[in-house]
Order: structure tokens, then C-alpha cells, then sequence
């Protein structure tokens, strides 16, 4: 087994890699030594591939906004075992009742989810059995902040992957990882390489197709235009000390017709790639539409 996510995500890259694995510098290998960032880490299908695939990268830092996927993230790579008692004794819970009883247990974990004064090794333990046993994986909160997605109606979910967890922590161990704390992106100029060449991949909230209803998955945090214009202008400032940059969203048009990324990142080239989309609980309406795929080189 190879190290990948141990979360699903909405909006995950794993079945994109290929397509963005072509749309590296051609001569990203014989880079001496890379330095390996991603700020919206999420569910961490390109952080894991990069690691695995490019030997050049010689470190790597990681942040995303949600604190209890950091916490994961921690534990696994410093304290697997903690994790992994913890959710062996969810997995047997859960996985010993039928389908109604399993459904009663699924509210009241997350209810304990939802409490303010909950360990946070605890927490985050609940935050992947409630990803592996929601509606679709997804994550997404209320206006108050408390998870509220409903039950999957899973038969047999897998809860503790033990197997995965660990080749996780022996990847994150295998070179210099910095797990930040959780906060603003920009922080992660802090960690900007001066010795190493520094690779960026950002791949933040999607900006809403036109007509779309936007999908409120995460964190609650407003991530709209202005967000993405902040966004664009902290990649200005990155471009500037020689950073190389690679950032993914939706192919979404104004209302005039036009891209809304291409006029953005004007100065940027642009890529589109085809990407399926597993939103709709519906599967004979999930569809495939295009992404685009933005560099500065």
C-alpha cells in the first residue's frame, strides 16, 4: 500500500494527478532540491503523490484552515498509535450494530463531535469516523459553526485503516515535514525556502460555476471574489521571490460569458483539464466538466 489520503474530500485531486503530473515544469526532476508547499492542504491527494513521486523534494509544508484535519495530520505523523486506538475502538463500535442502530450511534458521535470542551486527540479521531461514515464524505458546517452533515448509511466503512495510517506516518517522516499550525495561507510565506527552489500548489474553495448554487463545504469560511483576488495577488508576491506556482479552480465564467480566471491571472498561463465532478447524491447527474490549472511558468 502506498501513502495517500486518509480523508475523503470534496474537491480531492486524486483522480486528477495524472493530468497535473503533466502539467509540471518539464525539468521539475532535475531540480536539485525542492521545497515542497501546499496551503490548502485538505485531503492531501497531491501532497502525497508529490512526496512519493519527485526524490528532489527535499521538504515540504503543509497548512489548511480546518484544525482538527491538522490535528490528524499531527498525530499521524508524530503518535499514529494514539490515533489508531482511538478509532480501532469507534470502528468496533459502530461496526457492530445494524444499519438503524448504526444510524442512532452516528448522531451521537456527532453530537460529541459538536461539544466545545472535547479533547482535541479525541476530536480529531471523531472527524474521520464522521468522514468515513457522513453522506458523500463531505464536510461542511451551520451557521454556528457545528458539523450537520447526516448519516451515510454505510454497511461495513472502513474507520481505522490501520495499514494506510502507518505508511502515512513513515512518508511524513521521510523528509523534513512542517505540519502548521492551522490558519491564513499567506503564513506559509514564512516557510518560503531560500536555499531551494520553492514549489507552491494551491488548490483553494472553488469559485461557483455560473448558475451554480455555491457549495458551503468548508468551514465555514466565505472564500468569494474578493477572497480570490487576495489569493491572486499573494501569488503576485510569491511569483516575485522566484517561487514556481501551480493552483487549481473551476473553469468559471462572469457573466458576460467570459473566464473569470482568464482575465485574473491574465499574466499566468492557463491549462484546462477534465475533471469529474462527485457532488450530486445523484450519480446519473454527476457529469465531467473542465478545470483549469493556472502556473507562472
Amino acid at each position: 500500500m502506498d501513502a495517500k489520503p486518509f480523508v475523503k474530500w470534496a474537491g480531492g485531486k486524486r483522480n486528477l494527478l495524472s493530468q497535473l503530473e503533466t502539467l509540471l515544469p518539464s525539468y521539475f526532476d532535475s531540480i536539485k532540491d525542492v521545497t515542497y508547499i501546499e496551503p490548502f492542504v485538505g485531503g492531501g491527494a497531491m501532497f502525497f503523490h508529490m512526496l512519493l513521486k519527485h526524490k528532489n523534494i527535499h521538504k515540504a509544508v503543509i497548512n489548511d484552515i480546518n484544525p482538527d484535519l491538522i490535528r490528524c495530520y499531527q498525530l499521524i505523523k508524530d503518535n499514529p498509535q494514539e490515533l489508531i486506538n482511538r478509532l480501532e475502538l469507534l470502528d468496533y463500535n459502530y461496526n457492530h450494530f445494524d444499519i438503524h442502530d448504526k444510524r442512532e450511534l452516528y448522531y451521537a458521535y456527532r453530537d460529541q463531535y459538536n461539544q466545545e470542551n472535547i479533547n482535541k486527540d479525541e476530536r480529531a479521531a471523531l472527524f474521520i469516523f464522521l468522514n468515513h461514515t457522513c453522506f458523500n464524505g463531505l464536510y461542511r458546517v451551520n451557521s454556528l459553526g457545528k458539523f450537520n452533515v447526516p448519516h451515510g448509511r454505510y454497511k461495513q466503512p472502513i474507520i481505522c485503516n490501520y495499514e494506510l495510517i502507518m505508511e502515512d506516518h513513515v512518508l511524513l517522516n521521510s523528509i523534513d515535514v512542517v505540519i502548521r499550525e492551522p490558519g491564513n495561507y499567506e503564513l506559509i510565506s514564512r516557510h518560503l525556502s531560500k536555499n531551494s527552489q520553492n514549489f507552491i500548489y494551491l488548490d483553494p474553495p472553488y469559485r461557483p460555476l455560473l448558475n451554480e448554487s455555491n457549495f458551503k463545504s468548508y468551514f465555514n469560511c466565505p472564500f468569494g471574489d474578493k477572497q480570490q483576488k487576495e489569493l491572486k495577488r499573494f501569488c503576485d508576491k510569491l511569483s516575485a521571490r522566484d517561487c514556481m506556482i501551480m493552483l487549481s479552480n473551476s473553469d468559471s465564467k462572469n457573466n458576460d460569458g467570459s473566464s473569470f480566471f482568464e482575465e485574473l491571472y491574465e499574466s499566468y498561463t492557463i491549462h484546462r483539464i477534465l475533471a469529474p465532478r462527485f457532488i450530486n447524491a445523484i450519480s446519473t447527474k454527476r457529469e465531467k466538466l473542465f478545470e483549469v490549472v493556472i502556473t507562472n511558468y
